[in-house]
């Protein structure tokens, strides 16, 4: 079930922050594309870290800033075979409040997080127990595939969702997940570098990460993350949702 509200007086600093991001309102009314960020946490030492990477200085959206790794959904996420499925509890969370719900919109869902998070990092998150897929799609997933590693939505846990407001230059509907460092299965070098999208990994303590140079949106679910934490990572525990309703801001839950 849903819970329907607008942000309350605890909520104001939410407020604040995702109202910085949504001053500029010169551009056409689009429909947000469908999009999946990662959040890599490491909970091996005393302070959860998260995996944040440096934007490109040259790029028109975001330069230079901190940012997850993530990116828009692309039609072979629908197609690239998995290991785990989804979470029952999180797979409903994902299809709440959608139109034309289905499980493998779902999956495309957590699999562009994965997707992107290989790409923009050179990290695999999955499992090598039975090497690769055979019939992995084309270019980025026939990559993957071929360090035989098969993707594992079974670790994956959905932390926020958060709509870019309307009339801005880009628009998304972006699923915030997160998975533990520990299903790191393969890493490849020299993605990052001066000349790529990210120029710089770091690994920052959750409740510092904040300090970092990053957009409002994803302080905003830093702290999602740090109370997902704090609660256990059960998937049955409420996923805001971030949209912009009558030019106010609302954090409803999913």
């Amino acid at each position: 079930m849903t819970t329907h509200r607008a942000i309350r007086q605890e909520d104001a600093a939410y407020a604040r922050e995702l109202q910085k991001d949504a001053a500029e309102r010169g551009h056409p009314l689009t429909r947000p594309r469908d999009a999946a960020t990662l959040m890599i946490i490491d909970r091996s030492g005393n302070a959860p870290r998260v995996l944040m990477g440096k934007r490109h200085a040259s790029h028109k959206f975001m330069p230079g800033k901190f940012v997850f790794p993530g990116g828009r959904v692309d039609a072979a996420d629908r197609r690239m075979p998995v290991a785990g499925a989804l979470p029952a509890a999180l797979e409903a969370k994902l299809l709440a409040r959608i139109a034309s719900p289905s499980p493998q919109k779902a999956r495309a869902l957590a699999l562009a997080a994965v997707r992107e998070a290989f790409e923009e990092t050179g990290l695999l998150l999955g499992a090598r127990d039975h090497g690769g897929p055979q019939s992995a799609p084309p270019g980025a997933w026939s990559q993957f595939a071929g360090h035989g590693v098969f993707p594992d939505l079974g670790h994956v846990h959905f932390i926020a969702r958060a709509v870019t407001p309307p009339r801005r230059p880009r628009r998304f509907d972006t699923r915030f997940f997160t998975i533990d460092a520990s299903h790191i299965a393969h890493r490849i070098d020299g993605v990052i570098g001066p000349d790529s999208e990210l120029v710089e990994l770091v690994w920052q303590e959750i409740g510092r990460a904040a300090e970092l140079d990053i957009p409002s949106i994803q302080r905003t679910i830093l702290n999602d993350l740090a109370a997902r934490v704090a609660q256990g990572m059960r998937h049955e525990l409420p996923v805001p949702f971030y949209r912009e309703l009558n030019r106010r801001w609302r954090r409803e839950e999913l």
